[in-house]
């Protein structure tokens, strides 16, 4: 009786296969070795191991599996940033620790990466019909599939020949991911409409309206520019922009808008006035269109020149000066004082030369981290009126003076029987006193009831000598002085929170505690007035804005930030890092 033989059914796998085959194979006279070579191969266990994991694989891939999110890492750190912003239970502390691990880091990075890879789906094949009216070696057909985002590449219209020509391609758009479409490649048709006689703004329309497959008639450029690797230039904005607001722009829908603060990556510098950049976390992979600095400076030094932009030189009154002179002491610590700083010899004025430097556009910046082996970050508090930022910085320093200290001022007013020189003050003449403001010893000094008082820079050198963390209250005018390498300042703009409505302002008693009594409407609007003026010409230098609704949140939320400066990593200017 003949032997049946088995059958495959359409479901089974390569595996299943394999081992069929081996089961088949019988030896020959005539082909023996080859046989027995065949089964042992087939039989090797490694091999069907391998079959099995290229089935499963296969069957995942039929699956078409879709990233949630692009940006676990961020999320994950976001979180994190939350958590610490006050007290935790056990289990938000478990969390943290998992967030915080290296090991979760490292595969939260990995899917990233590959979530942010492209995986398109199959094209359909090009129409029978399709018209090629130019010659084969000259035109190439691009097939593009794109969904509600925008194609990535904008157009221009060559004054010579009036030709319409890629300009430009948004880095992490379809067209770039695409790697087919280039700068300088000439456009003739879009989904088989010619656009030979359409206005640039016809063929935009025309593209963005174009959903799914998209086919382009494209010639080559005659040298096809290199795809630049990305770039790891980050910048810091220090202004708002927004893109269609700005008629300069050369494509509004491609503009990327940002917040003065935010992070940007900026992927190609190519264009000297346009760069291309992405927000740091943001989702959207494609690039978008940002003034590049030199364009902004010029434009900017144009509108101060016709008087539509201030003279970002011209001296201007402190919001904080005619702040109270705060004289609440707390054992063993000096006594805060608030002053008015003097001009600096030098210092320029209204007609002084403004160069393009001096206008507010990016900072370039990269990520730090501290070591225990360097001295601690400096801490620098600024505040609008009502802040009483010195009470705040003094009670977190006396809940931990073994980590945390302020600079010991120099005065020249006569000591007390119960105070010791360096601890409450450095006790100086005058002489002595006018020879180190002279020689630009002090971050800032000022004059007291006849007295002469300064935080000088060595005094802050000598706390972090110490390796604790320096704390310093000083008027904004001093940030310009502090912010260097050395320091690494991290930069705190304290402001109350100010009642609004009149129900509320009727009611309402100082933010700081309440002890000065009702706050009147005209209170109110000052301290308000003194926050907006600091944050219009400081804003671009603070770190962290900390809204003060009482004392113990306050100190909360500072001890916060302050934990998290020796621990985390955070942006700082790249210049820094040179020094």
């Amino acid at each position: 009786m003949k032997e049946a033989m088995p059958v495959l059914t359409v479901g089974a796998g390569l595996h299943e296969t394999l081992a069929l085959l081996t089961s088949q194979l019988r030896p020959d006279a005539n082909h023996k070795e080859d046989m027995v070579f065949l089964k042992d191969v087939f039989s090797e266990r490694s091999l069907g191991y391998l079959m099995k994991i290229h089935e499963k694989l296969r069957q995942y891939e039929r699956q078409n599996p879709t990233p949630v999110l692009h940006s676990a890492s961020s999320l994950a750190e976001n979180v994190a940033e939350e958590l610490q912003t006050g007290p935790m239970s056990s289990e938000e502390k478990e969390l943290l620790h998992l967030l915080t691990s290296p090991h979760l880091k490292a595969v939260l990075s990995v899917h990233d990466t590959v979530a942010q890879k492209n995986f398109d789906p199959v094209l359909p094949p090009l129409p029978d019909d399709f018209e090629d009216e130019l010659d084969e070696e000259s035109v190439k057909i691009v097939r593009l599939v794109k969904n509600k985002e925008p194609l990535g590449a904008t157009i221009r219209r060559d004054e010579a020949t009036g030709a319409v020509i890629v300009a430009r391609i948004m880095r992490g758009g379809a067209a770039d991911r695409s790697g087919l479409v280039h700068v300088g490649d000439e456009l003739r048709e879009v989904n088989g409409v010619s656009v030979i006689h359409k206005r640039p703004d016809e063929i935009s329309q025309l593209l963005s309206q174009s959903q799914g497959s998209i086919t382009l008639k494209i010639i080559p450029a005659i040298k096809e520019e290199d795809r630049l690797r990305e770039s790891k230039v980050y910048m810091r904005a220090l202004f708002d922009y927004t893109p269609l607001e700005d008629k300069a722009t050369p494509c509004q829908e491609a503009g990327l808008p940002f917040k003065r603060g935010d992070i940007l990556q900026v992927v190609t510098q190519d264009d000297p006035t346009w760069w291309q950049a992405k927000r740091v976390g943001d989702s959207n992979l494609r690039a978008g269109l940002i003034p590049s600095k030199q364009f902004q400076e010029r434009r900017l030094a144009y509108r101060m020149k016709m008087g539509t932009l201030p003279n970002p030189k011209s001296p201007k009154k402190s919001a904080s000066e005619g702040c109270d002179k705060e004289s609440q002491a707390i054992a063993g610590l000096r006594r805060s004082f608030r002053l008015s700083r003097k001009d600096r010899q030098g210092s320029s004025g209204e007609d002084s030369e403004i160069g393009e430097s001096d206008f507010l556009t990016y900072e370039e910046v990269t990520r730090y981290q501290h070591r225990s082996s360097e001295r601690p970050r400096l801490v620098v508090l600024i505040g609008s009126l009502g802040a009483r930022i010195n009470e705040l910085k003094q009670r977190v320093i006396a809940e931990n003076p073994h980590r945390y200290a302020v600079a010991v001022p120099h005065t020249t007013r006569p000591k007390k029987p119960h105070e010791k020189d360096g601890v409450e003050y450095h006790f100086v003449t005058k002489q002595q006193f006018d020879a180190d403001a002279l020689n630009n010893e002090f971050i800032e000094h000022g004059e007291y009831k006849e007295n002469q008082y300064g935080t000088s820079i060595e005094a802050i050198r000598s706390v972090q000598a110490k390796n604790k963390m320096c704390i310093v209250d000083v008027q904004p005018e001093a940030l310009k002085r502090l912010r260097t390498g050395e320091f690494k300042p991290y930069v705190i703009f304290v402001k109350p929170r100010i009642p609004e409505s009149r129900r509320r302002r009727s009611a309402a008693t100082s933010p700081g505690g309440g002890e000065h009594g009702r706050l009147t409407d005209e209170d109110l609007q000052e301290m308000r007035q003194s926050a907006v003026q600091i944050d219009q010409q400081y804003g671009h230098l603070v770190d962290r804005v900390l809204i003060k609704e009482d004392s113990a949140s306050a100190c909360a939320e500072l001890r916060g930030i302050l934990e998290r400066l020796e621990r985390d990593s955070f942006w700082v200017p790249l210049s820094w890092m040179r020094t």
